[in-house]
Parts: structure tokens; C-alpha cells; sequence
């Protein structure tokens, strides 16, 4: 009687209630969350969601820092596309044993000047691109264009030989003809097709194979386009 009791009480009663509460109460949350009901908590997101800043390049001209992944939404909300450039499985050493998670470095540009890098670690794959979704719009800079030779048409490629480095790895962007065309690894090619650029040839040193370096690099000397004026 009192197993009965404890086992209709204690296994399935408890598990059932808190499994219909926890999907509910997270079903609710989703379906009651709206898009545009984004509540700013910094004084840039305020500014820009009353209208006082009208575009991205304002904030970029200033120098201020970014702390909300919905104004980079508010700008570039339909032109961003995102790639994700890796996956990669990192362990730590615990007293249990080795504990598994997942690292994600996520890409996004608009292909018109603006190219953004995420990276997050997280126990879920799923979860882990979402971060780093988050985190490349928050890491949203623009890329400088320029030419190769005459001033002709829309500007195409590098507007000089700008380098980028993380760990071992150095990129070096040189500016090439109109239609050359990306020379770089496949990678390469994908962030600055996104930044915008055309043409370009690429040096590459150190160990290129380690991808997460070797974006962080491109990532780096892309941003560095506007370092000179």
C-alpha cells in the first residue's frame, strides 16, 4: 500500500507535473514574445529604436560600443545572411571523467561593407550557434572598398594591403585587378564574398589549417580596412 502510495506520488506525479510546467511555461514565453516588442536596456538601443540615430555608420563613426544584437537587427535585420564556418568539439578534464562541449564560429555579412564573427562554446550544438549568432552581431564591423588602378564603376576590392593575425596565423588582403576575382581558400572567399569584395589576392602564414585562427585572421584584417584614412 505504501509502495503503491509512494511510487504514484513520488515517480510519475512529480515528473508529469514539472515536464507539462516547464514545456508550458516555455511554449508560452516563445508565443507571447513578439518581434518587434524589443525593450532597449542601453541609451543607444533607445536612441535608435525612437528614431534619433537613422543608420549604422553613425554608430560606427563614433566609435560606440554595441551591447545589443537587436540593433544590428533593427539596420541590417533583411540583409544579413549567416554562415556557420565550424563546429568543433572541446573537452575538459573533470574529476568525473571528460566533459564534452561544442564551439561554433558563425559568420554574418550583408555583402555590402559590413561583416560581423561569433564564437561560443555550449554543451548543445543548437545552442552553441546561437551564441555565436549573437555574438557576431555584435561584433558587426564595415569593411573599407576601394580600386585597383582606375576609379571606374563601384568600388571592388581592398583599398590597400591590410593584414590580420590570430595565434600563428597572418592573412595579408593585397587589392587586385576587376576580375580576378577571390584568390583565397574556400573559407577566405566566404568572408569576404560577405564583407562585400570582389577581388582580391591573399597571402597567407603560419598554421592556416587551425580554421577558427585562420577566420578570426580574415576577420581581423577586413576590420582593419578602415585603420587607414
Amino acid at each position: 500500500m505504501s509502495e503503491e502510495n509512494r511510487g504514484g506520488f513520488g515517480g510519475r506525479g512529480r515528473g508529469r507535473g514539472r515536464g507539462r510546467g516547464r514545456g508550458r511555461g516555455r511554449g508560452g514565453g516563445g508565443g507571447g514574445r513578439e518581434e518587434n516588442s524589443w525593450n532597449p536596456v542601453t541609451k543607444l538601443g533607445r536612441l535608435v529604436k525612437e528614431g534619433k540615430i537613422d543608420s549604422i555608420e553613425k554608430i560606427f563613426l563614433y566609435s560606440l560600443p554595441v551591447k545589443e544584437a537587436e540593433i544590428i537587427d533593427f539596420f541590417l535585420k533583411d540583409k544579413l545572411k549567416e554562415e556557420v564556418m565550424k563546429i568543433m568539439p572541446v573537452q575538459k578534464q573533470s574529476s568525473a571523467g571528460q566533459r564534452t562541449r561544442f564551439k561554433a564560429f558563425v559568420a554574418l555579412g550583408d555583402n555590402d561593407g559590413h561583416i560581423g564573427l561569433g564564437v561560443k562554446c555550449a554543451s548543445e550544438v543548437a545552442t552553441a550557434i546561437r551564441g555565436a549568432v549573437t555574438a557576431a552581431k555584435l561584433n558587426v564591423a564595415p569593411v573599407r572598398r576601394g580600386y585597383w588602378g582606375r576609379k571606374g564603376g563601384s568600388p571592388h576590392t581592398v583599398p590597400c594591403k591590410v593584414t590580420g593575425k590570430s595565434g600563428s596565423v597572418r592573412v595579408r588582403l593585397i587589392p587586385a585587378p576587376r576580375g580576378t576575382g577571390l584568390v583565397s581558400s574556400p573559407a577566405g572567399k566566404k568572408l569576404m564574398f560577405m564583407a562585400g569584395i570582389s577581388d582580391c589576392y591573399t597571402s597567407t602564414r603560419g598554421h592556416s589549417r587551425t580554421m577558427g585562427n585562420f577566420i578570426k585572421a580574415m576577420y581581423h584584417a577586413l576590420k582593419a580596412t578602415y585603420g587607414y584614412l
